[in-house]
């Protein structure tokens, strides 16, 4: 079974097409959206390009896709339907950077390969297993009963695939691994994962909390937006800037790319610099808190755009969890690999985010019931 998959992101588009059940990758291309996708009205072309590309020289037998929130309804991967294509859009306001986009995805590959099984997947199924102490708001009951106000969480299929990785580089079965998967790219998140279970997670309700983002500014004190609301600041306005303003574009005021902003503290910057050192300082305070939830932390992974190509980042988020065991990183592979020395208490690992090949394999379960 070849599987065609999609992943529509805040900020791109990344397409693959995976022979399933050896798991090769026969194409793979990526459309740039933009720091903000949602800002663009030309989705449908960008999906089309992309299937140009993928399917120049070969055929899908299925179609596969990422979709960030499923809500309390989608727990497992859904054939697609025009239905479910409807309560997916409803979720909308949940993860309003993703799930619209998701929707235009889903909608116009749809109408390109009319004849094709789609398939749809959801990053917040993997947290399904979080214990209520986990998934449950200190909050009145009324509230959490009438407006289904849970933890969800999210990056579930990156953090499949990291623990798949971490389990293949470590030589040791998932049932025995303590993890901390950190993704860090333009959504931010870290989870505790044991024995192959979700068992803490930092985004929440909606992909908002949690670490310092790209634009999102993920946990701040609530007090503030009240703060802001009463003061005049109108509900859109508020979500646009924590949405599209905030994080490391607006503690830097220039950009929310860890790149340029490297560039730009290397040059004496210095906003650039604090940015950069708040994110750090974010991420491994998460990291620190998702394994508190651990009885024993056996590896940190790293994996997202950020997590796989800023080996400066990576340094220093490990610097700052000492008090954990973590060790100065010595390797910076271009590839998934280990990344500290032999005999550290706690291993760091690289792992590129994959998110395709754990979608291809779960269409091929979906529809075959195997793999």
């Amino acid at each position: 079974m070849r599987v065609l998959v999609l992943n529509p992101g805040s900020s791109t588009l990344k397409g693959s097409l995976v022979e399933r059940p050896g798991g090769e990758t026969l194409a793979r291309a990526e459309v740039d959206w933009g720091t903000d996708a949602t800002a663009r009205d030309d989705h449908g072309a960008g999906v089309e390009a992309l299937l140009g590309r993928l399917l120049e020289d070969n055929e899908a037998d299925a179609v596969g896709y990422r979709v960030v929130h499923g809500g309390e309804r989608f727990r497992d991967p859904t054939r697609v339907d025009d239905e479910m294509v409807e309560a997916v859009a409803a979720l909308g306001q949940l993860a309003p950077l993703h799930n619209a986009v998701a929707v235009e995805t889903i909608r116009s590959a749809r109408t390109r390969l009319p004849d094709l099984p789609h398939v749809a997947c959801f990053d917040t199924a993997f947290h399904a297993t979080l214990p209520e102490e986990g998934w449950r708001y200190p909050l009145p009951p009324r509230w959490v009963s009438e407006h289904g106000l849970r933890r969800y969480g999210f990056h579930g299929l990156s953090v499949e695939w990291s623990m798949e990785r971490a389990s293949t580089l470590l030589g040791r079965p998932r049932a025995a691994l303590r993890l901390v998967v950190a993704h860090l790219g333009s959504g931010c998140s870290v989870t505790a994962v044991s024995a192959g279970r979700s068992v803490d997670t930092s985004m929440g309700f909606t992909p908002l909390e949690g670490l310092m983002m790209g634009s999102r500014a993920g946990s701040v004190d609530p007090g503030i937006l009240l703060h802001l609301l009463r003061a005049g600041i109108g509900v859109e306005t508020l979500a646009d800037g924590l949405d599209h303003r905030s994080g490391l574009l607006g503690a830097s005021g220039t950009s929310g790319n860890v790149r340029e902003l490297e560039e730009a503290a290397a040059a004496g910057d210095r906003p650039a610099r604090v940015a950069l050192d708040m994110f750090a300082r974010r991420a491994a305070a998460g990291i620190a808190a998702a394994a508190s939830a651990l009885d024993k932390l056996d590896a940190l992974v790293f994996t997202g755009g950020i997590g796989e190509h800023s080996a400066a980042m990576r340094s220093d988020i490990t610097a700052r969890l000492a008090v954990l065991g973590v060790g100065t990183i010595t390797e910076h592979p271009a590839e998934d690999g280990v990344l500290s020395p032999p005999g550290a208490a706690v291993t760091v690992l690289r792992v590129e985010a994959r998110e395709d090949l754990a979608i291809a394999r779960a269409v091929e379960r979906t529809l075959t019931g195997a793999g």
